[in-house]
């Protein structure tokens, strides 16, 4: 069985894969100084009260925050015996070369959505992920990452807000009943909402028209449910699209032997 860590800078995810679906998927904090024997703990409580019984023989991870990566390399090797494939190493092969500009680094969550995306829908596509900050990832046509673009992320605006502004409190993100809020509440609820309809609207418009050919627009991440009962803003909302796209990454490393 493959365990698939995604590692953001809020949330870290493990998926375990057995070869047709993912049997569960366990969401932690992300903490850099959480420890290879916390992760165990952590990991064998739940799969045990789940019923699980998983022979893990292979372990890949994206990670957007590099501190964590040791922990969880030490994490594989010292309870599965495994020497993990970490995305975005050179070791780690992708099924197309990414069409950025020379040494940039492409965060590997976004390495492996554009993966994702191609394998189920194939190219031409925007990816809208909603995480810590919100990413917008373009697929060509031949499945390479081209680039995007990276907006604040939703709870990261409201909570700049709230410690910024010191009157106004701390609210969740909700689909306001109107446009017009008549209490404090409501106001920012309504500008969160509908501020980040309107940014999805328009750089996903922006995208298309400067990209120039027919696209579908993918979305995924925790708050992609919520913005989509608003508008007609995505073709298709994928809640296991990055770790969907490690398990093909993992696939085509051991496919062409570098693992």
């Amino acid at each position: 069985m493959l365990l698939a860590i995604d590692c953001g800078n809020t949330n870290t995810v493990f998926s375990i894969w057995d070869g047709k679906s993912f049997l569960c998927t366990l969401r932690t904090s992300t903490h850099h100084a959480r420890t290879a024997d916390a992760y165990f703990t952590w990991f064998t409580t739940l799969i045990n009260h789940y019923g699980i019984e998983p022979n893990i023989t292979d372990v890949v991870i994206a990670s957007t925050v590099p501190r964590v990566v040791w922990n969880l390399r030490v994490f594989a090797d010292r309870f599965f015996g495994v020497r993990p494939l970490v995305v975005g190493k050179p070791e780690c092969l992708l099924p197309q070369t990414p069409r950025v500009d020379p040494g940039t680094q492409v965060g590997p969550d976004r390495l492996a959505n554009a993966v994702a995306a191609f394998d189920r829908h194939g190219g031409d596509v925007v990816v809208v992920d909603f995480g810590t900050a919100t990413n917008f990832d373009v697929v060509a046509e031949d499945g390479a990452y081209v680039g995007g673009v990276i907006a604040p992320g939703v709870n990261l605006s409201l909570e700049a807000l709230h410690m910024g502004a010191a009157a106004l409190p701390h609210v969740d993100i909700t689909q306001p009943e109107r446009v017009i809020g008549t209490n404090t509440v409501a106001c920012i609820q309504s500008g969160v909402f509908w501020g980040y309809t309107g940014l999805i609207e328009g750089i996903t418009a922006r995208i298309k028209a400067e990209y120039g050919r027919p696209m579908k627009v993918i979305g995924t991440g925790g708050l992609a449910p919520l913005f989509a009962q608003a508008e007609d803003l995505f073709d298709s909302i994928e809640d296991d699209l990055t770790m969907h796209g490690l398990t093909v990454i993992h696939a085509y490393n051991k496919e062409n032997g570098s693992i």
